[in-house]
């Protein structure tokens, strides 16, 4: 029964184009990364009547200016749009009553959870490595061949970094009778996350700090954030564990 709910997730997720969205805007991420990185100096030297003095302190883009574009760029979308994935996914289930309907098939509640958790997750994954083959080549072509053991382990710590945020959107769903207030307490979630990371000495054990630590491993640095690794995968964890909780003791 759960490969029958996988694939019914799955099916829902291609049919709605959530899927098809997500694929083609993380396509369009890796590939618009090194080209910023590569052409956003010269545009800027570019610009009329520029003061010599001002030319003249912009850098030359390097292979690192890629790798910093493409990860400001899948931070910011894949954070957006994870949450817009899985913000509705079971509220509407119980919104338009099919929860009930699937509840009464031979399936634990805990697996419908697990389910959707799994697909959204698997479709992270899916973006991410459509992502980053296409910065991959276009840093090759515009820059130098990028490390290619430790850029994957860097999109590792991005598909952590956003399975938290997908996760405390999906118990942010569960917990919600509807639609309306599924997003609003999922983007409530997003916020109080960012507002954490912002704070001194709290922003080290957040899961952003996973990005200082994977941009490090691509060029040999010295950052680490293990409690902050410990901090996302409880976040995960423990927000995937309430999710189930209450779906199985909530009345349909």
């Amino acid at each position: 029964m759960f490969r029958t709910l996988l694939a019914k997730e799955f099916r829902e997720q291609w049919r709605t184009w959530k899927m098809i969205v997500f694929m083609a805007v993380f396509l369009i991420t890796g590939i618009i990364s090194p080209v910023l990185a590569k052409y956003t100096p010269e545009l800027l030297k570019s610009i009329p009547n520029l003061p010599a003095g001002l030319a003249g302190i912009i850098p030359t883009p390097t292979m690192a200016d890629s790798v910093a574009q493409y990860l400001k760029n899948t931070e910011q979308f894949g954070v957006l749009l994870v949450v817009l994935l899985t913000m509705g996914v079971m509220a509407q289930e119980k919104e338009r009553g099919t929860a009930a309907m699937l509840l009464t098939k031979p399936v634990s509640r805990s697996a419908v959870v697990l389910a959707k958790w799994l697909t959204g997750m698997t479709i992270v994954l899916a973006g991410l490595l459509v992502d980053g083959l296409a910065c991959l080549a276009y840093t090759v072509v515009l820059f130098e061949p990028l490390p290619f053991g430790t850029f994957w382990i860097l999109n590792l710590f991005l598909f952590v970094f956003l399975g938290v945020y997908l996760t405390v959107a999906l118990m942010a769903s569960t917990l919600a009778r509807t639609q309306a207030i599924a997003a609003a307490g999922a983007f409530g979630g997003l916020i109080v996350l960012i507002i954490l990371g912002s704070i001194p000495r709290v922003s080290d054990y957040m899961p952003g700090q996973l990005m200082a630590w994977g941009n490090s491993l691509v060029f040999k640095g010295d950052v680490t954030a293990w409690p902050a690794l410990g901090v996302a995968a409880g976040i995960i964890v423990l927000a995937l564990a309430f999710a189930c909780l209450r779906f199985e003791r909530e009345e349909i």
